[in-house]
């Protein structure tokens, strides 16, 4: 089912972030959200997840739908392991899928290192894995590969689109490259 946004409106003070904002999310697609930076496309990703309230309009199609996100920032549990971080978001996991995963992104041998010790592309990759494993109908990438190299890059990405394969994907990013490499089917511009 389709995400349907109809006239939303979001200020912050006196500041207007969405102005009768308009649009349709098809189901089981990628679709990039575009703007200029400060334009409200993590002010309307938070509206959509349920963390921030719209001023007034209607959204429609989420009911029911298992969200994941991976934020600007990490958020991990630092004291945490890896391994740690993504059970703790999915505890029915079975371990040996988590050590794949892990393993898939160059993470085999951190594991069970505490998130403290790893460096931020290291970190970013255990946030994207911790969204990727959960379950989820509707997927929200808030600006997701920032932080990482290009090799690393691009193994992520791969792994974000073959673990999204079939599932409704939000993607808020500055770079082209990025969608078109996801398969970004529509676009929405703020």
């Amino acid at each position: 089912m389709e995400v349907t946004i109809n006239h939303l409106f979001k200020s912050f003070g006196e500041h207007t972030v969405l102005n009768d904002f308009n649009a349709c999310i098809p189901a089981g697609q990628v679709t990039l959200l575009t703007a200029p930076s400060g334009k409200g496309k993590t002010t309307l990703l938070r509206i959509l997840m349920g963390l921030e309230k719209a001023d007034s309009g209607e959204i429609s199609g989420l009911e029911g739908l298992k969200q994941s996100v991976v934020f600007q920032e990490d958020r991990l549990c630092e004291n945490l392991s890896a391994f740690s971080n993504i059970k703790l978001a999915s505890p029915q996991l079975k371990n040996e899928m988590i050590e794949e995963a892990l393993a898939k992104v160059g993470l085999a041998e951190y594991a069970h290192s505490p998130i403290s010790k790893f460096s931020g592309g290291m970190k970013r990759r255990v946030a994207i894995l911790r969204a990727l494993l959960a379950d989820y109908d509707i997927l929200f990438l808030d600006e997701p590969f920032k932080g990482l190299d290009a090799e690393t890059k691009a193994l992520v990405m791969s792994d974000v689109k073959q673990r999204s394969q079939g599932k409704t994907v939000i993607l808020v990013t500055h770079d082209p490259t990025e969608a078109e490499i996801l398969g970004a089917v529509y676009t929405i511009e703020l």
